[in-house]
């Protein structure tokens, strides 16, 4: 149900307009002249708004300079009995969606009102496939280990060396991993990733490399393996560190060689892949273990990216809450809601164990449950609840 502000400082035409769209399901409020609609425009979040020109302490030009200045993306119609073509030219240069003369004529008027919103739910739908459909996510922060990583795959990415990304679960290693990509020279082939952690150690050979039809049970037809897949592009191998030691043997002749056999065949087929790999794990600890193999963590680990905890980087906390705040906030199709310094200083001051997912959790959940500003006891009672 869309709601709409109506702002006429004479009240029959409130009080017309307010029936007429209450009977056509949208919910309405009303404003006596620009500065109360000031006023409510930024306590509330409307879909589309009717303002009248004429209007005592803040006419409706002045009102519509002030709330494009907010937010450029409100429909807002005006109506006006003194208007003529140079005033309703200035309006809608100004940023208004129409502009339609007393007595208005109703049908037009729904009309032109569902042709508003009509119109706004296409542009946020965009925006949404858009950013679904963009390569890759930007990545935010400017503290300096942010800088660092930046600047070491500005360094890295158009060579060929492999590179190991180190650091807990959450922190964003994929991202990176993508970006070395894409700002490679294989950038126009393909990204193929590879869970390590998610699949059986008696897979995941089959998974890397394929089969052929026949070589064990299940195998009714043969498989290309992910190395085949990323030919030309890049091999994303994440949590490395769960993978098997047979698989790691093979993954290490891989690189060494650039050829793979195929699960039950005798074929050797050359592959040009990148290797990108990333742990949560200590690797040296694993290798003292006899959990992985010295040999292979030497291959994969030309170029080694740490990325820092959420708690290391606590300077970057505004800048992805706002990120997020805009995001969340186009996904469900609304305004991005505001959040209080205040705030922003008590995210900073929790222990993040879950990192930048984390934090992307907790602003979403702060956007459903706390009011048009998100205060510090929002976060008190909604980050930690009982």
């Amino acid at each position: 149900m869309a709601h709409i502000l109506i702002i006429d400082d004479e009240k029959s035409i409130r009080n017309v307009l307010k029936d007429i769209l209450g009977n056509e399901g949208f919910k309405v409020d009303e404003a006596s002249d620009g500065a109360e609609g000031l006023q409510k425009a930024k306590q509330n979040t409307y879909d589309l708004i009717l303002c009248d020109i004429k209007m005592p302490k803040l006419d409706g030009l002045e009102f519509l300079d002030a709330v494009v200045a907010i937010n450029g993306e409100i429909p807002i119609i005006m109506i006006s009995g003194h208007g003529n073509i140079e005033t309703a030219v200035d309006a809608v240069k100004k940023g208004a969606y129409d502009y339609i003369s007393k007595p208005p004529d109703l049908n037009r008027l729904l009309i032109t009102i569902r042709n508003a919103l009509d119109r706004t739910n296409l542009v946020k739908e965009t925006k949404v496939l858009k950013r679904k459909v963009s390569k890759v996510q930007e990545i935010i922060g400017n503290s300096q280990a942010i800088k660092k990583i930046k600047d070491t795959i500005e360094k890295v990415a158009p060579t060929e060396a492999r590179v190991l990304i180190t650091g807990e679960n959450g922190t964003g290693k994929e991202l990176v991993a993508r970006w070395l990509h894409e700002k490679s020279l294989r950038s126009s082939g393909p990204i193929v990733e590879v869970n390590c952690a998610a699949i059986p150690s008696e897979l995941i050979e089959s998974e890397l490399f394929g089969h052929e039809k026949g070589s064990f049970t299940s195998a009714i037809k043969q498989r290309v393996g992910k190395f085949e897949q990323a030919n030309g592009g890049t091999l994303f191998l994440d949590e490395i560190g769960d993978m098997s030691l047979s698989a790691q043997a093979k993954v290490l002749r891989a690189l060494q060689e650039g050829k793979i056999t195929r699960v039950g065949g005798d074929k050797e087929i050359s592959v040009d892949v990148r290797v990108v790999a990333a742990t949560n794990k200590d690797l040296l600890k694993e290798v003292e273990e006899k959990q992985f193999r010295l040999d292979l963590y030497h291959r994969l680990g030309v170029i080694l990216i740490h990325v820092p905890t959420l708690n290391q980087r606590l300077d970057d906390i505004p800048e992805l809450v706002e990120k997020f705040l805009q995001d969340i906030a186009s996904d469900y199709g609304q305004s991005p809601k505001l959040i209080d310094k205040k705030a922003i200083e008590a995210l900073q001051a929790h222990q993040w164990t879950g990192n930048i997912r984390e934090l992307r959790n907790v602003v979403e959940r702060l956007i459903i449950l706390s009011g048009k500003t998100i205060l510090a006891d929002d976060v008190k009672n909604y980050v930690l609840p009982a």
